[in-house]
């Protein structure tokens, strides 16, 4: 929306998403990494927007720098897409297209996972119940997670 727009620009590159700030920073070498736990398993869906925001997988990244904390990205569709799988019309399909995503939710290389997570909380709740009970007391966004590895959440 308005792309010529000089005070819309400026805002556009003041923004960051959390977690590519975080990487940011690291890389820079300012930021703290005196985690005070580890997460286990993690199955983390890598939501669609930010493939198509250009921000890659800086949330697997920031995750992976968690000791004692294995991550498994998937990069699929889950199938919610926004409000359209909430749809009566629509939920069986949209549970038809995560299954694979739920599947390998589910799947953790390590064994079950500890942790449930997507930058998307749609999908998240989506991947939750079509996961049927196995992601029960284990969903948690991102940034939770994060808060927890550094002791300020349990």
């Amino acid at each position: 929306m308005f792309p010529d727009d000089e005070d819309v620009k400026a805002v556009q590159q003041a923004m960051f998403d959390p977690f590519e700030y975080l990487v940011a920073r690291a890389k820079d070498g300012l930021l703290k990494t005196d985690f005070a736990g580890g997460l286990g398993r993690v199955s983390y869906h890598v939501a669609c927007h930010l493939r198509v925001q250009n921000v890659g997988q800086k949330t697997r990244e920031m995750l992976s720098m968690v000791p004692d904390t294995e991550v498994n990205a998937i990069e699929r569709c889950s199938g919610h897409a926004g409000t359209w799988g909430v749809k009566k019309e629509f939920h069986e399909t949209a549970m038809k297209i995560g299954r694979p995503v739920f599947r390998q939710m589910s799947e953790h290389p390590g064994g079950e996972p500890d942790w449930v997570a997507s930058d998307c909380q749609l999908a998240t709740h989506h991947i939750a119940q079509g996961m049927q009970g196995k992601a029960d007391g284990k969903v948690a966004h991102p940034i939770s997670l994060l808060a927890r590895a550094y002791g300020l959440s349990g």
